[in-house]
């Protein structure tokens, strides 16, 4: 393996991309917002903060059951503003095209864009388009940057993590990846994974009065739940105890992912909230979640532990096992 080179693996969520991280970026950049890895930067303004984030969707094929690279651009951008404690507002949009892309999917990526936009009032308020050589793009790629108005009471930080602290998430988890992998693979079974690609941002204003006791909020997108969760405990004085026999998975998930050899753990979701709170806020925080449409399947995931740093996942005939993450990239494109 030639460590001067950027591998396939760098961009899996896993331990190589953390390499990548704090070896090449965070000496270059982590003195500043970028401290903390944050999945938004926290600005000051005259008027109050706001909140920054950028991300780059690369997911083939372009089209996958439950949506498109469109749909999963806007929520993956809208998402990570939530989960930062922010109201989203703008986007801007940028595409790479690959010379001979059909217009007809173009227009299809724009008309999702516009409505996922349209859904989440967020407006797409700049933008650039290149175009390559055949060969060169695989279609489309998109780059999204968004901007938001920081939600008052909500101040996130993981330091402050205790054991007996509650684990939530808004719905099974790991549809999207599976969705994209039985498409990519022409794994074709009835009833088979839909990508659960939607925006997250009414559950975190859902909090409301409950913000003051949540510590912790993420996206469970590249790497899955098992690489948010790692990367949470490491280096911290707490762990995080999963059950096995609260795992939230769909039958169709399940099923593509037992035939693919995967662990769900590992698998990306893009509409899901991974949330710890103070034991007295959980029960709350479920009650409003399931009264949306988009958390009706919130649940109890786990707690925090006196554990240093390690994730376990207790099974449910009583035992345990450590969840690690992928050493690169298992699931490769998948946003």
């Amino acid at each position: 393996m030639d460590d001067e080179r950027i591998q396939l693996g760098h961009g899996g969520g896993g331990r190589l991309s953390r390499e990548l991280v704090d070896r090449e970026i965070l000496p270059r950049f982590g003195d500043g917002p970028l401290r903390g890895l944050p999945d938004a930067a926290r600005l000051p303004t005259l008027t109050g903060p706001i909140v920054f984030t950028t991300d780059s969707f690369v997911v083939q094929p372009l089209r996958f059951p439950g949506g498109n690279i469109g749909h999963l651009a806007v929520h993956g951008t809208v998402n990570d503003l939530a989960v930062s404690g922010a109201r989203p507002r703008w986007l801007s949009l940028a595409l790479i095209l690959e010379e001979g892309l059909p217009r007809a999917v173009f227009r299809e990526v724009l008309d999702a864009v516009r409505d996922a936009a349209a859904a989440c009032d967020v407006q797409v308020v700049t933008g650039d388009t290149k175009v390559v050589p055949r060969g060169q793009c695989d279609g489309m790629y998109v780059n999204t940057a968004g901007i938001g108005e920081a939600l008052p009471g909500l101040e996130l930080d993981p330091a402050g993590l205790r054991p007996g602290d509650e684990l939530l998430v808004s719905g099974p988890l790991g549809d999207h990846g599976m969705a994209v992998m039985a498409a990519r693979e022409g794994i074709a079974i009835a009833g088979g994974p839909v990508s659960d690609t939607a925006p997250v941002h009414r559950l975190v204003e859902a909090l409301g009065d409950l913000s003051p006791a949540v510590r912790f909020m993420r996206d469970p997108t590249r790497g899955g739940a098992a690489a948010v969760l790692n990367e949470l405990v490491g280096g911290r004085p707490v762990g995080i105890q999963l059950e096995e026999a609260a795992l939230p998975f769909s039958p169709s998930a399940r099923a593509v992912a037992e035939a693919l050899g995967l662990d769900l753990l590992h698998v990306a979701s893009e509409g899901r909230v991974l949330l710890v709170c103070a034991p007295d806020a959980a029960a709350g925080i479920l009650e409003r979640w399931r009264a949306r449409p988009e958390g009706r399947a919130a649940t109890r995931l786990g707690r925090v532990t006196p554990e240093a740093g390690r994730v376990v996942l207790r099974t449910a005939v009583g035992g345990r096992r450590l969840v690690d993450v992928p050493q690169g990239e298992l699931l490769p494109r998948i946003c």
